[in-house]
């Protein structure tokens, strides 16, 4: 019995290992295409760690709307940090995301495609979250803790009743996006069974306005984001010569220009 669940074995990493130099094979041949190397690399290693910051700074409070809320009016300058890092993380992690989707479809369109897309469809819905939750804390500031959470309430109720909206019905897509991507991912042999396993529990992250950090679902989730991209991030970095003296000079513009906007962006 045991020398045949060997042999078995063997013939399945066998048969991973296999897959890795097939897929690495044809992702060499492909190289980096949009957006390029210098907006992948970068993304796909401070997306996962942003998400992971801003768990971690508002991990004291319990993850439903009252407490989130409640720890704004505490500590308004913490919580701001750490919507603010969520939301930057989960808007970087769309270069990351067509990065691994293309890998995968070297091999694997099928899986690259719906998984990617399932999961950039996904991203949209947080970022619309996003924006309910700048407006929620706001209504701390002009309208009082009590208020606030009273209008929120009440917004979760009209969301339940609501026949139909576009972000609705987007929200499936980022529970299942993720499990068909991290499939893909194996299948392909760009991940191995653990991080594979690890990117798909990222479906289990809380989907909503005002969902903070869950224990331990958030943590794994940023986990399995931070042995998925992190890596994957520094390949691409590390996979061609450094960028030209102009380029580096038209990043520090648009690096100012965008510093400039956050003080000159107009208010509302």
């Amino acid at each position: 019995m045991f020398p045949a669940l060997r042999q078995r074995h063997t013939r399945w990493r066998a048969a991973i290992a296999n897959r890795r130099v097939l897929n690495a094979e044809a992702v060499a041949q492909r190289g980096v295409a949009f957006p390029g190397r210098w907006v992948v690399g970068p993304a796909a290693v401070c997306g996962p760690l942003l998400i992971l910051t801003g768990m971690l700074l508002r991990i004291r409070y319990h993850y439903f709307f009252p407490e989130q809320l409640a720890g704004y009016e505490q500590h308004p300058v913490l919580i701001t940090a750490a919507y603010a890092c969520y939301a930057s993380g989960t808007v970087l992690l769309w270069p990351a995301v067509l990065e691994l989707a293309r890998r995968i479809g070297a091999t694997h369109p099928r899986w690259a495609h719906w998984g990617g897309c399932l999961v950039m469809f996904g991203l949209f819905t947080r970022t619309f979250h996003f924006g309910t939750d700048h407006l929620a804390f706001h209504l701390v500031d002009s309208q009082g803790l009590t208020t606030a959470v009273a209008a929120v309430d009440h917004y979760y109720v009209a969301w339940r009743d609501i026949g139909w909206h576009p972000f609705r019905m987007l929200s499936g897509t980022i529970v299942t996006g993720w499990v068909v991507l991290a499939i893909g991912a194996y299948r392909s042999g760009v991940l191995g069974p653990g991080r594979a396993v690890l990117l798909g529990l990222m479906s289990m992250l809380a989907l909503g306005t005002l969902k903070g950090t869950q224990i331990p679902q958030s943590l794994i989730a940023a986990a399995g984001l931070c042995a998925t991209f992190i890596p994957l991030g520094v390949a691409v970095l590390r996979d061609g010569p450094r960028p030209s003296n102009r380029a580096l000079f038209w990043l520090a513009v648009l690096l100012g220009l965008f510093v400039l906007g956050q003080f000159h962006a107009p208010r509302g």
